[in-house]
């Protein structure tokens, strides 16, 4: 059963089916329905009959469910890696270590932010009146996450929503359902009412589009490529909805000359491999000061050789495949390509042997591409980092900004003022110092420029998923206001 509409489990209206497939040996793992337009309106119909009980529970009530959902989570912990595993082709050390931990600690995070919805003082502003604010649940929220951290993007989608008394319909990629709908499963079990949480299992085409442009959806929220977000933007446009993107990313990762360049070899590996170079926020262009830049790039060379490629359900495996043979095609042509204009200095190349049946690809290194080149604008999105030199700190913080994305970059140096000067001039929505990648619950994880705009994680994230309402109370109880004169020359006559 691939559909999760009104608390249960269900098979698809009439769509086709298709095949969930680990992309480590190619290996079916399930077969699933495809959900279109009949079952994106059953979903939506009891998303939006669940809302009025759910946005009307206090958030003490909220609270309790999502603390109750944490639980169940960690219960179930090893069966969500696994699963997680199989269908992403995640090494099974990251998503026991990572994926899983992540997400139930973010579940818990909701649970205590759900009683922490916040809006400005009561007072007395225009002298005659009290002013109050209310931050309400916007209502029902389309959602649309991606394949590369299946069951994290269910959780930073579903969270928030519900959290703040929104209902959601999400639709996770159809490659990757199963840990969407098993998350959402447990969310019933641990007393989330029926209709509030509903995952579909479809293509963008027949199901996510349809679910972009319902009259009865009042916000989406998009996670992918900067190219289909230009898509959700005009789509939810047709009926004025709320939008909320995190788009595509090109991370810098510069490296000044006073850098511990132990710690940025090690960073600039561990933060361009993570999840296969898989993520929105990898360091994907390292920014290395000419006089580092030789002994950087043969120190990530040399760690990048000793990263261990292998089965995804062997703890010692380091690195597991990309998504699909198609995706590690496009990542191939794209290296390939650079060979006329950079140095590919190591990988560049797809495994055989016992890997040959999976969509793996070797860490690879690309130096010295002009800054102008694909490799250095365009996403990858693999296991791909490049490096260029620069001379000057102004020129650092220029290559780093010369991209139309801005999610996330980091900086390593040992200067208080570089490092402030580069939180402050870089345009990212996150910007590490000595570090690349870590995110935590209590932080937001969101961009500016081509990549997008509004917070997952957070309570400000709740600033996406709840409307600001204005309420004003007369407090004088007389029955001609002084601001009348505008409409009555004489109000005290009438």
């Amino acid at each position: 059963m691939s559909q999760f509409i009104n608390g249960q489990r269900c098979a698809a209206v009439a769509g086709p089916t298709d095949v969930v497939r680990d992309p480590s040996n190619g290996a079916a793992v399930a077969e699933v329905t495809l959900a279109e337009a009949a079952d994106v309106d059953a979903a939506v119909r009891a998303a939006r009959a669940a809302f009025p009980a759910w946005s009307g529970t206090t958030p003490a009530e909220r609270s309790g469910v999502l603390h109750t959902f944490a639980g169940l989570l960690a219960d179930r912990a090893e069966e969500i890696a696994q699963l997680e595993s199989r269908i992403a082709g995640k090494p099974i050390r990251l998503a026991r270590e990572f994926d899983v931990p992540g997400t139930i600690d973010n579940t818990a995070f909701f649970a205590g932010a759900a009683r922490n919805l916040e809006g400005k003082a009561t007072g007395e502003y225009s002298g005659d009146h009290t002013s109050s604010i209310r931050r309400e649940a916007i209502g029902v929220v389309g959602s649309i996450s991606p394949w590369n951290y299946p069951l994290q993007m269910a959780a930073w989608k579903i969270l928030p929503a519900i959290a703040a008394g929104n209902t959601i319909v999400l639709k996770p990629a159809e490659i990757t359902p199963l840990t969407s709908l098993l998350f959402a499963e447990i969310a019933g079990e641990a007393g989330v009412p029926a209709g509030v949480v509903n995952v579909l299992t479809g293509t963008g085409a027949d199901c996510g589009s349809v679910l972009l442009r319902h009259p009865e959806v009042d916000m989406v929220s998009f996670t992918g490529s900067t190219r289909v977000g230009r898509t959700v933007l005009e789509a939810a446009a047709t009926t004025a909805k709320r939008v909320h993107l995190e788009l595509g990313g090109k991370a810098p990762f510069v490296v000044f000359d006073d850098a511990d360049l132990e710690a940025a070899i090690h960073g600039a590996v561990a933060g361009s491999l993570i999840n296969s170079g898989q993520d929105c926020t990898a360091a994907t262009r390292a920014i290395v000061h000419r006089s580092r830049y030789a002994e950087f790039v043969a120190g990530v060379a040399d760690l990048f050789a000793a990263v261990r490629l292998g089965p995804t359900d062997d703890p010692a495996t380091d690195l597991g495949p990309v998504i699909s043979m198609a995706h590690r095609d496009k990542i191939a042509g794209m290296v390939d390509r650079s060979r006329s204009y950079a140095r590919v200095v190591t990988g560049g190349t797809v495994p055989g042997g016992d890997l040959a049946a999976g969509s793996y690809y070797a860490p690879t290194l690309i130096a010295d591409a002009d800054p102008t080149s694909e490799v250095v604008r365009d996403e990858i999105f693999g296991p791909v980092l490049t490096a260029m030199p620069f001379d000057s700190d102004s020129e650092a913080i220029t290559l780093a900004n010369d991209t139309p994305y801005g999610l996330a970059a980091s900086a390593w140096t040992r200067d208080v003022y570089r490092a402030l000067r580069a939180t402050r001039e870089i345009r990212s929505g996150c910007v590490w110092i000595n570090d690349h990648v870590p995110i935590i619950s209590e932080m937001p994880h969101g961009g500016m420029k081509e990549s997008g705009f509004g917070k997952d994680m957070s309570t400000y994230s709740f600033d996406d998923y709840t409307v600001v309402k204005h309420v004003m109370y007369d407090i004088t109880g007389v029955a001609a206001k002084p601001w009348h004169r505008t409409i009555f020359a004489n109000p005290e006559a009438r």
